[in-house]
């Protein structure tokens, strides 16, 4: 059957109109950040600045932009949000290591792309320095580490390798610390103890000092 120009004209007409109507849920607006179109992960450092730039790609009109840093909404200027939006995280420190940032459409905000950051720094040592105890009492000796990436921990007693005694010593180790646990301490176990991390950015120590008293005479 041959197509008139009046069949054709209505058909294509048809198809324009389906077009323009359909449901603006429909429209395959897609979100990139810094020319991503998929979830990331930044790798950064203590101190750097990054900027991350959020922005709608295949959009038939405006789209308004929202940015939220974990859960926590951000507030961006007016001029910030419509069809790209960009914010700068600054003086990024240790503490931000796992924060994500994800951008997302206003009004189907199902629409969104992530970025999580990567903060790579060197093990950072803290924990109590200095304990006095009496013989035959328990002691922990705790060296607290945060360190991305993770530090290879070990314990030595005046610079060398602790020799650990079955039912006298005991360590545990977590991807936050170190922990030496000393049973009925003895005089031999005065000293210095050392905490030694190693990452592939850098080795940090602690030392810890263990003080043991004796015990009080008729005790």
């Amino acid at each position: 059957m041959a197509w008139t120009s009046t069949s054709l004209l209505r058909v294509c007409t048809f198809l324009l109109l389906l077009i323009l109507f359909l449901p603006r849920e429909m429209m395959s607006s897609v979100l990139t950040v810094n020319g991503k179109t998929e979830d990331f992960t930044l790798d950064t450092q203590p101190g750097a600045l990054e900027s991350l730039e959020c922005a709608v790609q295949n959009h038939i009109e405006a789209e308004e932009l929202l940015w939220y840093r974990n859960e926590g909404r951000v507030d961006l200027q007016a001029g910030n949000k419509i069809n790209s939006s960009s914010v700068c995280v600054s003086s990024i420190t240790e503490s931000d290591d796992g924060v994500s940032f994800t951008c997302r459409l206003q009004r189907n905000q199902t629409v969104s792309i992530s970025v999580v950051l990567n903060v790579t720094f060197a093990p950072l040592l803290s924990g109590n320095d200095f304990q006095t105890v009496e013989e035959n009492s328990d002691v922990n000796l705790v060296c607290n580490v945060k360190s991305n990436p993770q530090a290879q921990m070990m314990w030595y007693k005046e610079d060398s390798i602790i020799n650990l005694e079955k039912d006298h010593h005991r360590v545990q180790q977590t991807s936050e610390s170190l922990q030496l646990s000393i049973s009925k301490v003895k005089k031999s176990d005065n000293g210095t103890y050392r905490c030694v991390a190693t990452s592939p950015l850098k080795m940090e120590t602690k030392d810890f000092h263990l003080v043991v008293k004796a015990l009080p005479k008729g005790e």
